[in-house]
């Protein structure tokens, strides 16, 4: 109940409405309050919001492998013209805790290394498997990048200690030629060993095959497909390569002094567009490095600049529209993929996190795309898995997507 009290200035509100009052004004602030925060969250949200091609990662692919199998450091992978997604991994990266089953004697019922080299169909069953030393060539000692190219031939090349060479094999793993010799005296002006290679690109239209060129020299060789021989090789900007170049022997990456005009090991892709430009990794550089087909520089982008060891570019795909409109480029430093648009480089959204949960990486190594769009991932050091991103079509995704994991 109500009272008043009748005085010289006319009665007055009790204290209980006076109160309830001020309650009611200070509800109504804060309400407005938490609507103009919305307001501005809303708007903050929305600009943060780009159109870039939309993925899901498939929890579900590859399916598991038979006979007890386990991969180790996966570090190469490409998918061929029927979309069979092929991959190669370091047999001696598993431990003997790992692979207890082919110990001697076996320690455990599970599990023992697969072979070197897998095939995969877009369902993720394994189709093919094959690969390691036998006769008339060498095996690399470290397995490292894979193409397939046009004749449906497989490629590999390898990256540690006395690598220098690059094999062709047919899809059965027989082989077919050696590049190169190794052992060779390592120089990124050497005319016909290469020096650690990183990875293979061949271009169909030309015959001619891109090496990353690598962990040892510090350039991008471009052979004949069939023969082997080089035709022309350049370094960072098209500049000569130069092994004592003065910024390499300076030391490491670092963020604060200038670009140095040579490329750092490892050189780790050089992917070539359908018109005719080459995307070249220089990853403990930060840096990706555009060129012509015959080596001269177009342009280049940096990429997380503060970032050092490893790098951040480790390596490039481009979407399937004729244009390829997008590139996606793998950066297993910071644990994630970058969306760009292929023309200005520009970074339009990233998808990615660091983990051991599907649609996250642990040193997310190579990426390759299908004629459908969708993206594959390797991951190399602890990592040892292949993932599947599903292509969305193009809508609205955040700056930063995290962990694209599929909606209900």
């Amino acid at each position: 109940m109500t009272q008043t009290v009748q005085g010289s200035m006319g009665p007055k509100v009790h204290r209980g409405r006076s109160a309830a009052l001020a309650v009611v004004l200070v509800v109504t602030a804060i309400v407005a309050l938490g609507l103009s925060a919305r307001a501005v969250d809303q708007a903050a949200t929305k600009t943060d919001m780009v159109t870039a091609p939309r993925f899901e990662v498939d929890p579900m692919w590859p399916k598991p492998l038979p006979n007890n199998w386990v991969i180790g450091q996966a570090i190469g992978l490409t998918v061929d013209a029927r979309d069979h997604v092929w991959m190669v991994h370091r047999v001696d990266s598993l431990t003997a805790n790992e692979v207890g089953q082919q110990q001697n004697p076996p320690t455990a019922a599970c599990c023992k290394n697969a072979p070197p080299v897998l095939e995969f169909d877009a369902d993720g069953n394994l189709l093919r498997s094959w690969g390691g030393p036998g006769q008339g060539y060498e095996w690399p000692n470290s397995n490292h990048g894979l193409f397939v190219d046009h004749k449906g031939i497989v490629w590999m090349g390898g990256n540690v200690g006395t690598d220098r060479q690059i094999l062709k094999f047919t899809q059965d793993g027989k082989f077919v030629a050696q590049f190169g010799k190794a052992g060779q005296e390592l120089s990124s002006n050497d005319m016909q060993n290469f020096g650690r290679p990183a990875k293979i690109f061949v271009d169909a239209k030309e015959n001619e095959a891109y090496i990353a060129d690598g962990y040892g020299n510090k350039r991008v060789v471009v052979i004949d497909g069939d023969t082997g021989a080089f035709k022309r090789y350049w370094g960072a900007y098209g500049n000569k390569p130069d092994d004592k170049d003065p910024g390499l022997l300076a030391g490491g990456y670092n963020p604060d002094a200038p670009l140095i005009k040579q490329f750092r090991s490892p050189v780790h892709c050089a992917d070539l567009s359908l018109d005719g430009l080459v995307y070249v990794c220089d990853r403990p550089n930060d840096r990706l490095q555009v060129f012509t087909r015959d080596g001269k520089f177009v342009k280049e982008k940096v990429i997380a600049p503060k970032t050092l060891g490893d790098g951040s570019v480790w390596d490039v795909a481009f979407s399937k529209d004729p244009q390829q409109k997008y590139m996606y480029l793998a950066d297993g430093k910071n644990e994630r993929i970058y969306v760009m648009l292929r023309d200005t480089l520009e970074v339009l959204t990233s998808f990615g996190d660091g983990g051991r949960q599907p649609g996250q990486f642990f040193a997310v190594h190579s990426i390759a795309t299908d004629s459908k769009g969708n993206i594959y991932t390797s991951e190399t050091y602890e990592g040892r898995r292949l993932q599947k991103f599903v292509y969305k079509g193009i809508g609205q995704v955040p700056r930063e997507q995290g962990v694209v994991w599929p909606k209900k």
